[in-house]
């Protein structure tokens, strides 16, 4: 049986041992599905993918990891037939085969769930589902054999229900019952528990280990190392463009992972030693909030004070008043009474988001992609539309716009942050999810603001990534600022907050200093118990 890891040596010769063992790894599960042969793709100068070779034995899941750039989402978009490699090739069932277009990779049995969704929000789930399925299907088919699978998978669902409406993990539940109605053999799954809770991640497991036992194969990206040693047969680790080493997560650990990724030992953050707390800087007081829609949480008295030099994390399941919690601090949504969030000790829940961010307040929503940043605007462009209200040296006295001064200020973050990108100043779209996420964070980090409150800071990042955002979020709490962090990942709070508070039906406990916390404590308030411990009716 394969075990342990093959790296890549400089001479070839690691590279040419380690597809060795995988051949052998392969021959014990079954034929090869897919094959890939010195895939290479071009941008300019830029090798993205760099002579890659990869392949997926029938019935087996298979773990694509990397860093942010290193290639991953390159090479899987030229597997979908997304992008065309320069040179190379795919052998599908030991054919040579051209993917032009995803329709052609659809149809040849590969499927594949991105991590940035493709969803009409005006159309219910049902709908959107239906436009990736013979036009001969009639809607209301599609809305039953959809609901079969999502009950059949533990992927709750309602056809019928607008996108607009829903969640990110039930938006990502559409993605994933759409890729299972196509019935393909490979299925490509990127990033898939970042927006998903642990119970829901844990459903997903079942059913890919379902999935596998009927044959199916899946290449599986993922940066929840414990996840891909608990779930995944083989890896392939890339980086820079190039596949760097095979392995058996099984047999690694998940600092030994990380460390083939990065090429280097990550760091956990460090919370250091704890600081004198200074005055409140961000106060939330008995706020209420009827839900917006049918599928809204209410928000029921929540009350939140969060002083200089604290960071206070949120954790609970998706859905449970999180995002909306996260619109009335930030102004999204405008509260009644003025009092009902204060920033600096001033009522600002009146005010809008540019008026607070001028109280000396940054704000991270959880969509990084639409909501924290425009697809189709450069890096620079969307620094100049979240900051032009509170930044003087982007406009001067006449009214005019310094270009240079944007552009400085957006080279300045990236570097910072280290955003690994194409061009200077490409469009947000143009790059990979973490790296986008790495220079949001750095543009509001940018400002030294006085109140942070960013909702799931590193969905969807790499660990050496994640580490450098949770690194920064520490020390600009330490440096005075009152800093609030809603995350679904337990690991991430208890590695950074000074407190934990959790939310449930739209209910926000006490925070519990982190000294006194537990992650079963803290799971069970998760669960709706109370503070002794106790289920309560709701949950």
């Amino acid at each position: 049986m394969f075990q342990g890891c093959h790296k890549n040596r400089q001479t070839g010769l690691g590279e040419q041992q380690g597809l060795q063992g995988l051949d052998a790894r392969v021959s014990s599960q079954g034929d090869r599905l897919l094959q890939v042969e010195g895939l290479t793709k071009l941008f300019g100068t830029l090798r993205a993918c760099d002579g890659v070779n990869l392949d997926i034995a029938r019935g087996e899941i298979h773990a694509l990891l990397g860093e942010n750039g290193a290639g991953k989402s390159t090479l899987v978009k030229m597997l979908f037939g997304s992008l065309e490699p320069n040179v190379g090739t795919i052998l599908w069932n030991n054919q040579n085969v051209r993917l032009t277009n995803p329709a052609e990779a659809r149809k040849l049995g590969i499927g594949m769930v991105f991590q940035h969704f493709s969803l009409f929000e005006a159309l219910t789930a049902a709908e959107n589902i239906a436009l990736s399925l013979d036009a001969t299907t009639p809607l209301r088919a599609t809305a039953d054999r959809a609901r079969e699978l999502s009950s059949a998978y533990g992927l709750p669902l309602d056809p019928n229900a607008l996108v607009g409406d829903l969640s990110v993990g039930e938006r990502q539940r559409i993605e994933i019952i759409r890729c299972l109605l196509q019935q393909p053999e490979l299925i490509i799954l990127d990033e898939p528990t970042s927006v998903l809770t642990p119970q829901e991640a844990d459903k997903l497991f079942e059913t890919l280990e379902r999935l596998r036992a009927e044959g199916k194969s899946i290449l599986y990206i993922s940066h929840r190392l414990e996840e891909v040693k608990r779930i995944c047969d083989r890896a392939t680790v890339m980086r820079h463009g190039k596949v760097v080493a095979h392995c058996d997560p099984r047999q690694e650990t998940a600092a030994s992972l990380a460390r083939m990724m990065v090429g280097a030992d990550v760091k956990i953050a460090s919370r250091g030693e704890g600081t004198t707390a200074g005055e409140p800087r961000l106060v939330v007081r008995n706020l209420s909030r009827k839900p917006a829609n049918p599928f809204a949480t209410a928000l029921k008295n929540v009350s939140l004070s969060v002083r200089g030099g604290e960071l206070i994390g949120i954790a609970g399941v998706a859905g449970n008043g999180q995002s909306e919690l996260f619109e009335a601090i930030s102004g999204e949504v405008l509260q009644d009474q003025a009092e009902t969030v204060s920033i600096r000790s001033r009522p600002a829940g009146r005010i809008g988001i540019s008026e607070r961010r001028r109280l000396g307040a940054a704000f991270v929503p959880e969509e990084r992609l639409g909501h924290a940043a425009a697809p189709r605007m450069t890096l620079s462009e969307n620094l100049l539309l979240a900051r032009h209200h509170t930044d003087r040296t982007f406009a001067g006295k006449s009214g005019l716009l310094h270009f240079g001064a944007v552009k400085r200020a957006a080279q300045r973050i990236s570097q910072a942050m280290d955003v690994r990108k194409s061009g200077d100043d490409p469009e947000a779209s143009a790059l990979s999810g973490g790296n986008l996420q790495k220079f949001i964070i750095g543009r509001e980090l940018d400002r030294q603001p006085a109140v942070m409150v960013v909702n799931q800071p590193t969905w969807g990042v790499d660990a050496g990534a994640a580490a450098r955002i949770r690194q920064a979020l520490v020390e600009l709490a330490r440096a005075g600022s009152a800093v609030l962090v809603i995350s679904q990942d337990l690991d991430e709070l208890f590695e950074i907050s000074d407190a934990i508070a959790v939310m449930h039906h739209g209910e926000l406990s006490a925070p519990i200093p982190i000294a006194e916390a537990s992650f079963e404590r803290i799971g069970l308030l998760m669960g709706g118990a109370d503070a002794s411990g106790h289920a309560t009716a709701a949950a």
